[in-house]
């Protein structure tokens, strides 16, 4: 019996130690973003409006996971994208006004200057982590993070940027591709080019209680849906890009858009038609093919769900919850929260707290009107019609909502009995539980990551840049020998990276640093620090001595170079 015991057994074991080797170098998966901009699902077939055709999309949706209620933490790109990089609320590092690097005439008089947040020091960019992992990232081509993005964060970040520059083929990637077409911008024209109108004229268009009931809110819904036909087509381009380089089934895509959509009382805002976001997840081989997920998922969990996917722990300092992978949360999302500040020269706060049927919103400024000017919003046909309608008295109870000229300081919504959250039940009795439970929620978050929404702009920034002065990472220690050079980071949480100048390749970013650098004969030895929302600093080594030392421009400073001469001047400094 022993005898036959021993003959098996070592066979067994043989094979299960192949079964770990092969675990143990099991290629990581791909990870691919397809990101619409300004894009509600309310718009999409697979979430239940068939107005466009989209069978890439539908086809997607068939093949993977359809995620019901995902939302954005802001109803605008920009400090949603500090958040989809960080794993941070935006508004706990001070990047929630929107814009911060391009200031309008009114607010550079006023002494608010063009600036970027500053992450806390130990914060990286997510793609900073997958590349440190041994992931090739690529962004084409959207940044604008509100802050001075890590220059480790990328191998590429242009309009060529793509998968298949990557070195190997046995590489795995991490790679975001945006689709501008669905933006607000590109609805101001009452006049589009017959090409541009996808859908048939014929197509009945149902409109959102709250816009115009007449032809001009018609027409800009008929160009919104010309937009999404012209995203299935792109996202159709995507998965056969991935098919013909044989990387489907090796590869995660994920959709979603930055926000909600386009129209009036959509971006910016933190009703639904704002926060609430198409997602869904193909994963390799069809996994969960067809499955409908209705947990609440908030963009702060998309950077530990990515990474988690990765097979990468997420640092502790995220706060969001990984939702898929090997580092999924044991415990599913109570809440979603959102935030809205400064709108470009509107400024307001308010803040939202969601769980799978109710909304409750505070406005901290309550005496301010709900609809504030904004003259990049002013140029939408269907919003210039809502003011005709406003100054004639033509609108209806429904659109006149959004102008009264004061705002109750506490808002809630039952989003399954009121959709468009058109009726605020907050002082009803029946509701008083749920609005006491949500107000307790709205202040645990925002004491829980610090809202830096109460903190006046000004007292912000000159955190951010004293004297008006973006912060300058200090140069590492560099010790130089015959065989390498070793480096010391001396800004707190500044990122050191390296490259030859033989190697330089616009398609490769910097490498990182990890241990002491080999020295090559006759060729250049570059290195940089930055912390992130710091100034960058480049050293140049040939044969042993550093020859050259180099401070690069921020994008702020590039942009007072450039366009100071066109803007108002700020005030002097006190």
């Amino acid at each position: 019996m022993n005898k036959i015991f021993r003959l098996l057994i070592v066979p067994f074991c043989c094979l299960m130690l192949l079964g770990c080797d092969n675990e143990a170098n099991k290629k990581p998966y791909n990870i691919l973003w397809l990101v619409a901009e300004d894009l509600s699902p309310d718009y999409l077939s697979v979430y239940g409006d068939k107005t466009a055709p989209t069978p890439h999309l539908d086809r997607l949706a068939k093949e993977g996971v359809v995620y019901d209620l995902a939302f954005s933490v802001a109803g605008v790109c920009s400090p949603s994208r500090a958040t989809l990089a960080t794993g941070l609320y935006a508004s706990s590092f001070g990047a929630h006004n929107m814009r911060t690097m391009w200031q309008e005439p009114n607010a550079r008089i006023s002494g608010i200057i063009d600036y970027e947040a500053v992450p806390p020091a130990e914060v990286k960019m997510v793609s900073d982590i997958m590349r440190e992992n041994g992931y090739y990232c690529t962004n084409n081509a959207k940044g604008d993070y509100q802050f001075e993005q890590s220059v480790m964060a990328w191998d590429e970040s242009s309009k060529t940027a793509h998968w298949r520059n990557r070195p190997t083929n046995d590489t795995p990637f991490f790679s975001i591709f945006n689709f501008n077409l669905t933006h607000e911008g590109n609805f101001f024209s009452t006049s589009w080019d017959d090409k541009n109108m996808l859908l048939s004229n014929d197509t009945p268009i149902n409109i959102p209680p709250y816009l115009p009931q007449n032809s001009v809110a018609e027409y800009d819904l008929r160009k919104v849906y010309s937009r999404v036909i012209s995203l299935d087509q792109w996202i159709g381009e995507k998965l056969k890009a991935l098919e013909d380089d044989g990387l489907l089934e090796e590869t995660i895509v994920v959709f979603y858009s930055d926000h909600g959509g386009p129209l009036p009382r959509q971006k910016r805002l933190l009703y639904d038609s704002g926060l609430k976001v198409p997602l869904i997840i193909r994963y390799p081989n069809k996994q969960r093919a067809e499955k409908r997920d209705d947990r609440l998922v908030s963009f702060v969990d998309f950077p530990p769900t990515l990474l988690s996917m990765a097979g990468i722990a997420p640092p502790t300092y995220m706060q969001g919850l990984a939702f898929e992978g090997k580092y999924k949360s044991k415990v599913d999302r109570k809440y979603i929260h959102g935030h809205a500040d400064r709108f470009d020269e509107s400024v307001d706060m308010i803040r939202a707290v969601r769980d799978k049927r109710f909304k409750y919103l505070k406005n901290f400024n309550p005496e301010k009107p709900y609809y504030l000017s904004l003259a990049f919003r002013e140029r939408l046909p269907s919003m210039r019609e809502l003011l005709r309608m406003r100054d004639t008295g033509e609108l209806d109870a429904n659109q006149a909502l959004w102008f009264r000229q004061s705002k109750a300081e506490e808002e809630l919504f039952d989003t399954k009995k009121d959709p468009h959250e058109l009726n605020n039940i907050a002082e009803d009795p029946q509701y008083k539980d749920i609005l006491i439970g949500m107000r307790q929620e709205c202040v645990r978050w925002m004491k829980q990551i610090d809202d830096k929404g109460l903190i006046d702009e000004k007292e912000l920034i000159a955190s951010f840049y004293p004297n008006r002065k973006v912060r300058q990472t200090k140069a590492p220690i560099i010790k130089i020998n015959d065989l390498d050079v070793a480096l010391e980071a001396i800004t707190p949480g500044s990122r050191l990276g390296f490259r030859y100048a033989s190697e330089k390749n616009p398609h490769y970013g910097w490498m990182h640093y990890k241990q002491p650098i080999d020295s090559r004969p006759n060729d250049t030895l570059e290195i940089i620090a930055h912390r992130t929302g710091y100034k960058a600093v480049i050293h140049k080594i040939y044969n042993g001595a550093i020859t050259e030392v180099i401070y690069p421009q921020t994008r702020i400073e590039y942009h007072d170079v450039i366009y100071s001469h066109k803007r108002p001047k700020l005030p002097p400094v006190k």
